[in-house]
């Protein structure tokens, strides 16, 4: 049954993981530049904003949605045992959320109701790596493409029966040799020509065409832990070393256009799930949505963000240090990129339940989770960036910018945000943040603990502007009053 929540008080990525009152306010932008546009529609996904974690193949982090405003909203909780990271819509209406359990770690695609958000139908899926199979995406016959623990890249597609609804996998394409015995594919994504590129925890970069069973492949010997991203042309993979942008040859094998090594730090920093970048790389730029990519590496104390320009090479046009209202920060967030602005999310300190097979100790073992979210603009010349704001919003999700109203949508938590905190007294907000001037503009509270733990991950906008954010045990619906 929906709760009625008031309009005024306080409110990743990776999210198998078992599996504020403001003080001085932020300087406004002046002038703010307009966000926008979206990123190119890719022919071979679901709508741009419902198709992706991120949105689209761009990781842009945007919606051309509204989300439910800061006005009264309400909110109802889908609860499904499971940490549910990925969160699509169909043409339909229909939403869509890969999830991993929490008895057995079986990743589970679920089917919700659009009206209710109640629990249609569910298919588990052979298992695999924990942490492999988080990314996935909606295609273009609104069917959700992932690949299995079988190392089968599979569409998995929802349909109404006389008996109610049913998910099948309708297409199956073994990936082969390609992935290596012990090794999982981490990011998943189409190009613009229908091969779908694909990267494995172990460095492997590859496409395959799922209409000939073809796969291609080459190795970078560098670990990937975050998904990757494509626009026309191009695809974008940041490694534990570097950031690769690629293109595909005539006989779809992966060519490196170019190569640029980041900062990778002393050490993994406590909240984040690997040593290196936690970023997934995000296409952005104010003309044609592409010109730009960009990662946050993983200096000490502070990580940079790094903007290239995509049709360039591996010398960025801005390196600069972000998130610096702290003494340290770091982020496993990727950011939100939209016409020449970035919002970048602090997780240093951030308590994940679980680590990636093999990842090293943290420097330090661990920190206070503080939060904060910066903004940084790339100059109308192209040639810098600078920070525009910083804000200590303790974003326990990853936000979402709204081209269409204009308004950045996160989950925010207040109270103990230890590792037990976190899961038992800390308390969650949906929040509304104002893009120009990083402000909290309302928050509503949601609930306590690990039920409403979003383990930051990003919720994803209907075209009615109802949210739907992952938790650490289902699926929280938040809409208008």
């Amino acid at each position: 049954m929906p709760f009625s929540l008031p309009a005024g008080g306080r409110l990743a990525a990776l999210a198998l993981s078992l599996t504020v009152a403001l003080g001085s306010a932020p300087a406004a932008a002046d002038p703010a530049p307009p966000f926008g546009p979206q990123a190119p529609q890719n022919p071979a996904t679901a709508a741009n904003g419902t198709a992706t974690m991120h949105g689209d193949s761009a990781s842009s982090g945007t919606t051309p949605h509204p989300g439910p405003g800061t006005s009264a909203v309400k909110y109802s909780r889908t609860a499904l045992a499971s940490a549910c990271p990925t969160v699509v819509v169909g043409s339909d209406g229909y939403v869509i959320t890969l999830c991993t359990s929490i008895f057995g770690q079986t990743p589970t695609v679920h089917l919700l109701d659009p009206a209710t958000g109640a629990d249609l139908a569910s298919l588990a899926l052979p298992k695999g790596s924990l942490f492999g199979g988080v990314y996935a995406y909606l295609d273009n016959a609104d069917r959700l493409v992932v690949v299995d623990g079988n190392n089968n890249l599979v569409r998995v597609g929802h349909h109404r029966t006389d008996s109610g609804w049913t998910l099948r996998t309708e297409q199956s394409t073994p990936l082969g040799d390609a992935v290596p015995a012990g090794d999982n594919i981490v990011g998943l994504t189409p190009d613009w020509q229908g091969k779908v590129w694909f990267a494995t925890s172990g460095g492997v970069i590859g496409t395959v065409d799922t209409g000939t069973g073809a796969v291609r492949a080459i190795s970078t010997g560098e670990g990937v832990q975050n998904s990757i991203s494509t626009v026309p042309g191009r695809t974008a993979v940041a490694t534990d070393h570097a950031l690769y942008l690629l293109s595909a040859g005539p006989d779809g094998t992966p060519v490196v256009d170019w190569r640029a090594p980041y900062d990778r730090g002393p050490a993994r920093k406590p909240g984040q799930l690997s040593w290196g970048t936690g970023t997934t790389p995000s296409f952005f730029g104010p003309g044609s949505g592409t010109e730009y990519v960009t990662i946050v590496d993983n200096a000490a104390p502070h990580g940079n963000l790094l903007v290239y320009r995509a049709n360039g090479g591996p010398d960025p046009i801005c390196r600069i240090p972000v998130l610096t209202q702290y003494a340290r920060s770091g982020t496993e967030d990727a950011v939100i990129a939209s016409g020449r602005s970035v919002f970048v999310t602090n997780t240093y300190g951030y308590p994940y339940p679980a680590l990636p097979e093999g990842a090293p100790a943290s420097q330090p073992s661990s920190a206070n989770f503080d939060g904060g979210l910066s903004r940084i603009d790339v100059d109308a010349e192209g040639t810098g960036c600078s920070v525009v704001w910083n804000s200590p919003v303790k974003s326990a999700a990853l936000p979402r910018l709204s081209l269409a109203d204009g308004k950045i949508y996160t989950v925010s938590v207040t109270g103990p945000t230890g590792s037990a905190g976190l899961n038992t007294f800390a308390q969650y907000h949906h929040s509304v943040i104002d893009p120009a001037t990083g402000a909290q503009l309302t928050s509503s509270y949601l609930g306590i603990g690990l039920v409403y733990n979003p383990l930051q991950m990003r919720g994803t906008a209907t075209p009615d502007g109802t949210l739907y954010q992952g938790t650490e045990t289902g699926v929280v619906r938040i809409s208008r009053r």
